[in-house]
């Protein structure tokens, strides 16, 4: 069902990472568990002691970086604006954060439907691989009995613990890198039909049509959301309908998160307002 996220009602977590370092969150929107589409949207808060090695995942990734400087070493750095596609089977990294970071990550099941390990899932995995390894770096480390370690990227040996085979990559869809998109180099766009309204689309990615891009509402503007879309609010404050107008779904807000889920949703502006719009992939 369509759902709106406002952060004042969320409570930031710490918890057990994969990867090194200290990691907080805000856990926002969640799909539907054990389904090729199911995501996961968090508001993720790292330190420069974070830990992350080259590796690369069977999911898609939305990253928005809101305030510090993610560097992807030979991918580039995500500065605060920046918008990042990472497709599924394509490797990057290693990541390090400069002082503190505040990224919203989106992480989603791609074209190739293998879908995505649902938050309870994964953190059990890491609990109970705790117990015959541990974690170091972003990288899964056993004691052989020989001596020395086996070695393996933290989230591939979380997914092979709880799925119980091996983790088979995509083949990225023939993307061979993350793509960093500044949406301040894309032009607005606007419909006689829609006063107050301008668009920036920032692409459309894998054979799964996912699309990205921007939506500015001038005060008192609306619009129409379409269905399997996930937003989040940079600027503004609003009200969000569903079906027949007199339903109200609720406020939003700066930050908040959006699901239209499987039906259209009107958005009105009381203000300038912001959103990142992700249309997720139609599988």
């Amino acid at each position: 069902m369509p759902q709106i996220l406002n952060l004042r009602d969320l409570q930031m977590i710490e918890r057990v990472h994969a990867r090194g370092g200290r990691f907080r969150y805000y856990p926002l929107l969640a799909g539907q568990d054990g389904t090729p589409g199911n995501f996961f949207m968090q508001l993720s808060n790292t330190f420069d002691d974070f830990a992350s090695p080259r590796h690369r995942h069977n999911f898609d990734q939305v990253r928005i970086q809101l305030q510090g400087d993610a560097d992807f070493a030979r991918d580039g750095v995500m500065q605060p604006g920046c918008i990042g596609y990472f497709p599924e089977g394509v490797f990057y990294g290693p990541q390090t954060i400069a002082g503190e970071s505040l990224t919203l990550v989106l992480q989603f099941g791609g074209a190739s439907r293998s879908g995505y390990l649902s938050e309870a899932a994964f953190q059990q995995g890491i609990a109970e691989l705790k117990g015959k390894g541990r974690f170091e770096g972003g990288i899964y480390k056993v004691d052989k009995p020989e001596g020395g370690t086996r070695n393996q990227d933290a989230y591939e040996a979380v997914w092979e613990h709880v799925h119980g085979r091996r983790l088979r990559y995509p083949e990225g869809d023939g993307a061979q890198a993350p793509v960093f998109i500044r949406p301040d180099d894309f032009p607005w766009q606007s419909d006689p039909e829609e006063p107050g309204v301008r668009r920036r689309l920032l692409g459309r990615f894998s054979g799964a049509n996912t699309e990205l891009s921007v939506i500015r509402l001038a005060r008192s503007a609306d619009t129409v959301l379409p269905a399997g879309a996930v937003l989040f609010v940079l600027e503004g404050r609003g009200l969000a309908f569903v079906g027949d107008e007199a339903e109200t779904l609720g406020d939003w807000e700066r930050h908040s998160s959006i699901h239209t889920a499987d039906c259209e949703m009107r958005l009105v502006a009381h203000e300038d307002s912001e959103l990142v719009q992700v249309r997720l992939p139609q599988l």
